[in-house]
């Protein structure tokens, strides 16, 4: 199976001593974030997780750590955008976490390592020609360290349309423009460029719209083929990337982007964070009196058969 830390918070940037507690004992408590008494109980024992995806904007207070998960294959997806505090509050600077990918490029191997850029908002003081020259430093900095570039433009969330209306998406004719632009940066560079976002129609311009984390990704980081059954889909009606089981709470990451979808009011993020336990089972709080709790039927999805990889 894979576990997922990536969809709801991001937890190498502000949970990584709870995760190596989680991992030194052997499971995590995971709350149905819609039905909250309702708890999956997931095995973290490396014979059943066969990669851990790490969805970040700042790898760094995770990697003191990463020796201690040598018995774990992982896949590192990182958002580097360039942005500052006016977007992204707490977000690490862009020559920061450019360091941290490529010393996770090092470790790890290249097919570990997925740079995400995205998503791609304009206005006054990020206009188009800023998003161009910064995904080309960004490319030019990782082109040695990833095979996959990934980009998407704003998706306005009702909550978004609510509480940030000065989030504006850009015009059909714009988006076409960055992504011719961003194809040729990324051709430049050796990397192969996916969109993540609803624009799906933009294949017509020759972009890749099939998913920006693929069940090929995870064969690669971990050089063996899966065999997965089911696909999840974040976003139902035009996600085509592959999700797992995702260990992460909503309304918990303290990164405070303005433009997030998995955070909504900012008094119950802090009241949240403030009721994190590192040594809880819980990202969030502790068990509860009328919590239901499932064990989570978990394989390995690892197709034990002869491979390329094993050639």
């Amino acid at each position: 199976m894979i576990i997922n830390t990536g969809q709801r918070t991001d937890i190498p940037a502000f949970y990584s001593k709870w995760f190596m507690n989680r991992i030194k004992e052997g499971y995590v408590m995971v709350r149905n974030p819609y039905y909250p008494n309702l708890v999956t109980k997931y095995l973290l024992n490396k014979d059943l997780v066969d990669v851990i995806g790490f969805c970040t904007k700042n790898p760094r207070p995770m990697l003191k750590y990463i020796d201690d998960l040598k018995d774990f294959k992982m896949l590192w997806y990182i958002t580097i955008t360039g942005f500052l505090n006016d977007l992204e509050p707490n977000v690490p600077k862009i020559d920061d976490v450019i360091e941290d990918f490529i010393y996770l490029s090092k470790k790890l191997g290249k097919n570990n390592v997925i740079w995400r850029y995205t998503p791609i908002i304009i206005n006054d003081k990020y206009s188009v020609l800023y998003h161009i020259k910064t995904f080309e430093y960004i490319a030019s900095k990782l082109k040695d360290y990833t095979n996959v570039s990934v980009f998407g433009f704003l998706d306005l969330y009702d909550k978004l349309i609510k509480n940030k209306p000065y989030l504006k998406d850009a015009d059909d004719e714009t988006k076409i423009f960055i992504a011719k632009e961003l194809k040729k940066i990324a051709s430049k560079y050796n990397m192969e460029l996916r969109l993540c976002s609803k624009e799906k129609w933009l294949k017509e311009y020759d972009i890749d719209v099939n998913g920006c984390l693929r069940v090929e990704d995870y064969e690669k980081a971990i050089g063996k083929n899966i065999i997965i059954k089911d696909k999840m889909e974040a976003r139902k009606d035009y996600c085509s990337c592959y999700i797992a089981n995702d260990i992460g709470s909503y309304n918990s990451c303290m990164h405070l982007c303005k433009y997030c979808y998995a955070n909504g009011d900012e008094k119950l993020i802090y009241n949240n964070y403030k009721n994190h336990d590192p040594n809880s089972p819980f990202l969030i709080g502790n068990q509860k009196p009328d919590d239901e709790i499932k064990i989570a039927k978990q394989v390995s999805y690892i197709d034990n058969r002869l491979t390329l990889f094993d050639l």
